[in-house]
């Protein structure tokens, strides 16, 4: 007995201490970026914002301070504007009344406006606010005279609205639309500039093609073909006009997909199946690529998305509903939860 003590005392001395890792924290950078503070503050009267000191003051705003934001040095002025010479870029998401409300309530209640506007030069010498629609709009209806706003003479944040607009969260629905907006207005200035210059404006080149989408169909289901066009579908090396038109194409295509698919649901559903995941389990069952795992930096996709599509359009035209069980629904709610 006493043997076997020794050797148990020895193993367990042998076993490796569990090693506990930190979780949650944040690592500083290794390396100072950035600009210290003698080089941020700006002058009103420097060079390097003067057309846009000009243009508050022809607006009926005052300017009322400048400096280089401390990350990239690029020249920003603070100042107030009226509130009839901001207007949201015309490619943003739609405005919501209730959150507008929701919003108006909370200023004034708070006694205070103190998130400024996020404003670029928009066409024709006006002023545009790619995140701040909202605000705007709140503002409006507590009958402000003047909104403060943080100015930049750099047109091209007008088209990054995506990273910019925190404000209220975007539904897929919403980015799709404003990426379609905004390709749409970046089409007109520069047709033949190839789609895949503008990627990191849109963010996804699924949500282009869902954008043509929602345009046609507001309801359209996008959730349930995301992951389907997130695997085939890809920034085109075509010129921007060029590829939208071909983008019209795909959209049509895949619509015509969800007509029959909403056909077999209406069968499934008058067979007794009642689940929430219903649209869910038959784009699954005809998605070409649903086995395929994206890989991070893969940009070549397993298959073309025209193939692609037409697999799924036979596939759904040969959906068998009488091979559809219960526990196959169940599969699909237990991943989708």
């Amino acid at each position: 007995m006493a043997i076997a003590k020794t050797k148990s005392k020895t193993s367990r001395a042998r076993k490796p201490k569990s090693v506990k890792r930190a979780r949650g924290k944040l690592a500083p950078g290794r390396n100072a970026r950035g600009l210290d503070a003698a080089q941020v503050a700006i002058a009103l009267d420097a060079a390097e914002i003067a057309e846009v000191v000009a243009l508050v003051r022809s607006a009926g705003g005052a300017p009322i301070g400048a400096y280089r934001e401390p990350l990239g040095g690029r020249p920003l002025v603070i100042a107030s504007l009226p509130l009839n010479a901001v207007q949201p870029t015309p490619f943003q998401r739609d405005l919501s009344p209730a959150h507008v409300k929701r919003l108006a309530l909370k200023i004034d209640e708070t006694g205070a406006f103190l998130d400024p506007l996020i404003v670029v030069r928009g066409e024709e010498g006006r002023f545009w606010t790619p995140n701040g629609r909202h605000r705007l709009a709140a503002g409006k209806v507590l009958g402000l005279q003047q909104i403060t706003a943080l100015i930049s003479p750099d047109d091209t944040l007008a088209y990054r609205i995506l990273a910019l607009n925190t404000e209220k969260a975007h539904n897929l629905r919403d980015r799709s639309l404003e990426v379609i907006r905004m390709a749409r207005s970046l089409a007109k200035q520069q047709a033949t500039t190839k789609e895949a210059t503008f990627a990191a404006q849109f963010e996804s080149p699924e949500l282009l093609t869902l954008g043509i989408v929602y345009e046609k169909s507001s309801r359209f289901a996008g959730g349930a073909y995301s992951s389907f066009l997130k695997k085939v579908d890809r920034f085109s090396d075509k010129g921007l006009a060029v590829g939208l038109r071909e983008r019209e194409g795909t959209a049509a295509r895949l619509l015509a997909i969800d007509a029959q698919a909403k056909r077999v649901i209406d069968s499934l559903q008058s067979r007794g199946f009642k689940s929430p995941y219903l649209r869910n389990y038959v784009v699954a069952r005809i998605n070409p690529v649903r086995f395929h795992k994206l890989k991070k930096g893969d940009s070549k996709p397993p298959m073309p998305l025209a193939q692609a599509l037409t697999r799924m359009a036979a596939a759904i035209k040969n959906f068998k509903v009488d091979s559809v069980s219960n526990s196959d629904l169940a599969w699909v709610a237990a991943g989708a939860e």
